[in-house]
């Protein structure tokens, strides 16, 4: 088990990796390559677009996510309220980190109860599915729903990054027995999330047919934790394995069409690599149902939190400004009849 001290040290390197170094993906997300289909006579109101929609039976003004990112550490913590007060304020969606040292040490949980700061919007609990190949199971993930009054949980997917880790969990033979038995078990919906590599359609179907409520596709294009793990390993073997996966991975369009195409209706999520209210829509009209950003949200929170309010005012403003400019009224407007590949 991780010692305090080394968690410390690991996640706050975790989080000062992200700000400071080059870290992304040399993959592109594959949204470049879409257009959406500019209209010009929309037959609609600005001010009539509404960009509400619902998930989990929790209302939201926009299916935008801030994504799972950290807790556990008093400046994880800081961040977490951050994050829940914006995400209340605005009325969207959260996920906080990986909540396994609150599990292991219960003392650590308050750095993800964000409840209080996000009392009214959906917000979902976080542990890593191979956990449950290291002891983990049911009762644990009812600790993380219900330690922080969640909605629904996340569990996540990395075996790149546990493999690229000095020591990490790398016993993931097995698991999607033991992620089902939890689809079944769990009172609130299930969610499977990689973290930023993607989700191929023959995994999603084996996931779906598990029980799993959604999928989040976490495609490459965005943040690489082959990169972060790189910056943070000390051996420099580790660092030479690394290094070389910087373009692995699912670009995140390619991943979600794929899904979408082998899996209607289920639900999928869009995350990795987004940067702007227009990647939103373009993820929606490629059937995504919500939509999540994490590395822009954090480099503005880092900075101040009306700095993050205004990053987060600005996506909303271009969603709306997009829907306007296709004709797309209400969120469920937009179909795939409003983007095209470029040629």
């Amino acid at each position: 088990m991780t010692s305090i001290s080394d968690f410390d040290q690991k996640k706050n390197r975790h989080i000062d990796i992200n700000l400071q170094k080059d870290v992304n993906s040399s993959n592109t997300t594959g949204l470049e390559k879409f257009r959406l289909v500019h209209c010009p006579l929309p037959e609609i109101d600005f001010h009539s677009i509404n960009t509400s929609t619902s998930l989990f039976g929790k209302q939201i003004s926009m299916p935008l996510l801030i994504s799972s990112m950290t807790g556990g550490t008093s400046r994880a913590s800081e961040l977490n309220r951050i994050f829940a007060e914006a995400a209340e304020l605005h009325g969207i969606a959260i996920g906080v980190g990986s909540q396994r040292i609150g599990i292991e040490d219960p003392t650590r949980m308050e750095s993800f109860r964000i409840r209080k700061y996000a009392p009214t919007t959906l917000v979902f609990a976080n542990l890593g599915a191979v956990q449950l190949n290291y002891g983990y199971g049911i009762e644990d993930c009812l600790t993380a729903v219900n330690e922080i009054e969640a909605d629904a949980l996340f569990l996540h997917l990395n075996p790149l990054q546990e493999a690229l880790m000095e020591n990490g969990d790398t016993a993931f033979s097995g698991l999607l027995a033991k992620i089902e038995l939890i689809a079944r078990k769990l009172p609130v919906p299930l969610v499977i999330k990689e973290v930023g590599w993607g989700i191929n359609w023959k995994t999603a179907q084996s996931l779906y047919d598990a029980g799993v409520a959604a999928i989040d596709i976490a495609g490459a294009g965005g943040t690489s934790w082959s990169e972060v793990e790189m910056h943070r390993a000390d051996s420099a073997l580790k660092k030479e394995v690394a290094k070389d996966f910087k373009n692995w991975g699912i670009p995140t369009a390619d991943a979600l069409i794929e899904i979408r195409e082998h899996h209607q209706p289920h639900l999928v999520f869009a995350s990795g690599g987004l940067q702007n209210g227009i990647d939103i829509v373009k993820c929606l009209a490629l059937g995504a149902a919500i939509c999540g950003i994490a590395r822009p949200f954090l480099k503005a929170a880092n900075q101040s939190e009306s700095v993050l309010d205004e990053r987060i005012k600005i996506i909303k403003e271009q969603v709306r400004v997009s829907m306007f400019a296709i004709g797309a009224q209400r969120i469920s407007d937009i179909k795939g009849d409003v983007i095209r590949k470029k040629s």
